[in-house]
């Protein structure tokens, strides 16, 4: 039966989700428009079908940006603070490093000064830095502030969270613990356009300037929306997605289409349940882009070994081709390539380890997960995390053309024939070693894994 295949491409439900999403206002994690969201995403659940559509509330360290301003010269030059930045000024000499590879880093003299990186890689570098690391290379060099230069050309600064993840969850905390200072970054850090970067590279470099951070901090609170399909398997399939975006754009790319299109496939996969023979799992995270805190709080709450697959939507619908990370997963990369076989449409597999979205909580520990993204040839984010990511640069017809193939990955991977071997943690450590992945990882206190694992 293929009737499915026309009702999805016909669909508006994850369209109109996703209108929903971004006209909402701020997401940001914590704040009372992320929660509209999650309740938003709950009921839009319950109306395509699923059952038990629920929120699960938690803890999180809250930041609300204030006002942010870099004084060089006898000039005040435009930027906005990073989320889990300390509310903070530095007053020191600016250094520009450029691309802020890690050799940058150990061949200047950073102490007492500014740092300022570039958001991308060169071509010939072999993996992408992310933020956080060039953040911690600085503090691990004796920066006393950090500036984050967006590559993309149109005056629009960069956003993106420093400082660490949540070292333990909420109700782990002492009462001698402080909810307010765990994830805070230990300098101030900025985002500032393409254009001010090379302004202060030009003008400023060497030169003193001063960096100012005002933000509110303080204890707030997050949630998941959950909802479920199919028989009431012990085992399942996790889709999900994560519904927090930054507060200064819609957050349409990211992740208001990732949570669109768990919506449309909770509505396409309600039509075909008894095609379902495990349980398939909705989750909708929120904290995402605060280090992933929403996801963490699932995965160390949820049995791995009853997790038969994730299917993770983040970075879906700006671009007309699925790209899947399947972390060294056979069985996921067989998965998708029946897919692709089946309707004779691409879809890229990446096979290596990407270590930033909310398949990673669960991933690391060896549980099988996707990251479907869309391809790119863009380094880094393009418009996301500015405030240019608005839904006016995405397409219905993208999401719905792959929300089709999606349908029909998670039906196959709920099938009781398809299995997924889970990876031990110790082969998923060896291969951020090899994957060149891992220093990383220990500069920014991500690493999960005693020394002894890799």
């Amino acid at each position: 039966m293929t009737d499915w295949i026309g009702d999805v491409f016909t669909s508006d439900v994850g369209w109109t989700h996703l209108e929903t999403l971004v006209d909402i206002g701020t997401r940001m994690a914590g704040s009372d428009g992320e929660r509209e969201a999650a309740e938003r995403t709950r009921d839009a659940l319950a109306d395509a079908g699923t059952r038990n559509a629920r929120l699960e509330s938690f803890d999180i360290q809250g930041w609300t940006r204030g006002e942010s301003e870099i004084s060089a010269g006898e000039t005040s030059q435009n930027c906005i603070a990073l989320p889990r930045s300390p509310a903070d000024r530095a007053t020191a000499p600016l250094v520009d490093l450029g691309y802020g590879l890690p050799a940058d880093f150990e061949e200047t003299d950073l102490e007492g000064k500014i740092a300022m990186v570039r958001s991308d890689v060169p071509d010939y570098y072999d993996r992408y830095l992310h933020r956080r690391e060039k953040y911690y290379h600085a503090v691990e060099n004796g920066a006393m502030g950090f500036v984050y230069r967006n590559h993309v050309e149109g005056c629009l600064p960069p956003t993106g969270s420093v400082g660490s993840a949540d070292p333990r969850s909420a109700d782990s905390r002492t009462e001698s613990d402080n909810v307010d200072e765990d994830p805070i970054g230990e300098i101030p850090a900025v985002g500032v356009s393409s254009e001010v970067g090379a302004r202060l590279a030009r003008r400023f470099d060497g030169e003193e300037i001063e960096l100012i951070v005002e933000a509110d901090i303080g204890p707030a609170t997050s949630q998941n929306v959950h909802a479920e399909l199919g028989p009431d398997t012990d085992e399942r399939v996790l889709v999900t997605s994560h519904v927090d975006a930054h507060d200064i754009a819609e957050g349409a790319a990211d992740n208001g289409a990732g949570t669109a299109m768990v919506v449309e496939l909770a509505n396409a996969l309600a039509a075909r349940e008894d095609d379902l023979e495990t349980r398939v799992e909705f989750v909708a995270y929120g904290a995402e882009e605060v280090g992933l805190v929403g996801s963490t709080y699932h995965a160390e709450r949820t049995d791995h070994d009853a997790i038969k697959a994730i299917v993770n939507n983040d970075g879906v619908v700006s671009d007309r081709t699925l790209s899947l990370t399947t972390h060294g997963f056979d069985g996921l990369e067989a998965a998708a390539d029946e897919i692709a076989g089946r309707y004779d449409h691409p879809i890229e597999t990446v096979p290596k380890l990407g270590p930033h979205s909310d398949h990673w909580p669960f991933v690391q520990w060896g549980v099988p997960g996707y990251h479907v993204k869309s391809t790119s040839d863009e380094v880094g984010r393009g418009w996301g995390h500015t405030f240019a990511d608005t839904i006016e640069k995405l397409e219905p017809r993208t999401l719905r053309e792959q929300a089709i193939l999606l349908t029909d990955l998670v039906v196959e991977l709920a099938g009781e024939d398809a299995t997924v071997a889970h990876r031990d943690p110790e082969a998923i450590a060896a291969d951020l070693e090899a994957q060149d992945l891992a220093d990383g990882m220990r500069i920014t206190g991500d690493w999960p894994y005693d020394e002894g694992a890799d």
